[in-house]
C-alpha cells in the first residue's frame, strides 16, 4: 500500500527551527525581514537609511529620527518574552497534528500558565485573522455543527444554553478530494446568519451542497449555487457522499478538541476553531509553515489582555495578504 505523501511529507523539525531561529538575534532578523521586505522604510516620512540602535533593538531613521522596531505594531508588540519562545511555540501549534493546550506550552516554553494563554490566544488570532481573508471556492460541502453539551436541568437538544452553534464547510476539488475547510461561530442558524457568514468566507459561482436545514438556501444572496440534500437524519445521513468530507472533518476536530483541551470558554471558541482551520488548509507544504505564519504575524495588530478577552468575532476585517501567506 503507498503511503500518502500529504501525510507522511517531512515537514519542519525542531532540529531546523534551532538552526534557523535558535537565538533572539536571529528571530529578530527574520521579522526584520518580513517587516521590510524590501528594506527599512521610515514609518513617519518613507525614509529608507536608518541606524541600528543594537541594545535597544531598535531602528532610527536618518531624516526624521523616529524609532520603531522589528515587533512594533505586531502581536510580538510590547513582549518581554525571548522571541526564541515565540518562534517555538508557534512552530508547535503549526507543525504537529494535534492541538497544544495552553498548559502545554506553559511547561514547554518554561512560562507562567498566563502568559502561555496569552501567546496561544494571539498566536490563534493570526491564524483566524488570515484564513478569514481566504474565501472557499469550487464544490463546497457545509454543514450546521455544535460545540458543548447539555447543562443539567437545561433546555436540551439544538436549544441547550450551552451549545455553540458554528457552521463547517469544506471545498474539494473535481475528483471529491478536500481542499480547504472553513469554521465560524454562528449567532444561529437562521438566514440572515448563513447569509452573512457566505457573502464573507464563499466565493461566488461555488457550488454548495447542504442538507434540507431551512437557513442553508440563503447561500444564494452570495451568488453560489445550493444543492439541498434532504439527508432523513440517523447514522444513515453521516455517510452520504456529499458530505463526507465535512462530517469527517467535523468528528475528528471535536475528537481532538476534546483531548487535548479541558474546557474552552464560548467567546474563545471561534479562534480554537480556527487553529485547525490553518493546519489544514497549508497541510500541503508544512516546511513553508513558519515563514507564511510569520509573514501575517507582521500585519496583525497588537493585542492585550483585554482585547483578547472582549475581542468580537462577528464582525470581520478586510486585511490584505501576500497569496503566499
Amino acid at each position: 500500500m503507498s503511503k500518502n505523501k500529504i501525510q507522511f511529507q517531512e515537514g519542519y523539525s525542531l532540529f531546523e527551527l534551532f538552526n534557523d531561529y535558535g537565538t533572539d538575534k536571529q528571530c529578530r532578523q527574520a521579522l526584520f525581514k518580513w517587516k521590510f521586505p524590501d528594506g527599512f522604510v521610515c514609518p513617519e516620512c518613507g525614509n529608507k537609511t536608518y541606524c541600528t540602535l543594537e541594545h535597544r533593538h531598535l531602528y532610527q531613521c536618518h531624516h526624521c529620527h523616529h524609532q520603531t522596531s522589528a515587533t512594533c505594531g505586531t502581536i510580538f508588540d510590547s513582549t518581554k518574552l525571548p522571541l526564541s519562545k515565540w518562534f517555538l511555540a508557534i512552530h508547535l501549534m503549526t507543525q504537529l497534528k494535534t492541538a497544544v493546550s495552553a498548559l502545554e506550552l506553559k511547561r514547554q516554553l518554561k512560562v507562567s500558565y498566563n502568559t502561555a494563554w496569552s501567546m496561544k490566544q494571539k498566536i490563534m488570532q493570526v491564524m483566524k485573522e488570515r484564513d478569514d481573508s481566504k474565501p472557499l471556492s469550487g464544490i463546497i460541502q457545509i454543514d450546521d455543527a455544535y460545540w458543548g453539551g447539555e447543562h443539567r436541568g437545561g433546555s436540551r437538544g439544538r436549544g441547550s444554553e450551552n451549545k455553540t452553534p458554528f457552521v463547517a464547510a469544506v471545498s474539494t476539488n473535481e475528483d471529491g478530494h478536500p481542499i480547504a475547510m472553513n469554521l465560524n461561530v454562528l449567532k444561529g442558524f437562521k438566514s440572515s446568519e448563513i447569509k452573512r457568514w457566505a457573502q464573507t468566507h464563499l466565493t461566488p459561482g461555488s457550488t454548495v451542497y447542504s442538507d434540507g436545514l431551512n437557513c442553508f438556501p440563503a447561500v444564494k444572496e452570495a451568488d453560489c449555487k445550493h444543492v439541498p440534500i434532504v439527508t432523513g437524519g440517523g447514522a444513515a445521513s453521516v455517510d452520504k457522499i456529499e458530505f463526507i468530507w465535512v462530517n469527517t472533518m467535523i468528528g475528528n476536530i471535536k475528537n481532538s478538541m476534546k483531548g487535548s483541551y479541558h474546557s474552552i470558554n464560548s467567546k474563545h471558541l471561534p479562534r480554537y476553531l480556527a487553529e485547525f482551520c490553518y493546519r489544514f488548509n497549508r497541510r500541503f507544504n508544512l516546511k513553508d509553515m513558519m515563514p507564511r505564519f510569520l509573514c501575517v504575524a507582521m500585519k496583525t495588530p497588537p493585542m492585550n489582555g483585554k482585547l483578547l478577552k472582549m475581542a468580537d468575532f462577528m464582525g470581520n476585517q478586510e486585511k490584505i495578504y501576500p497569496d503566499s501567506c
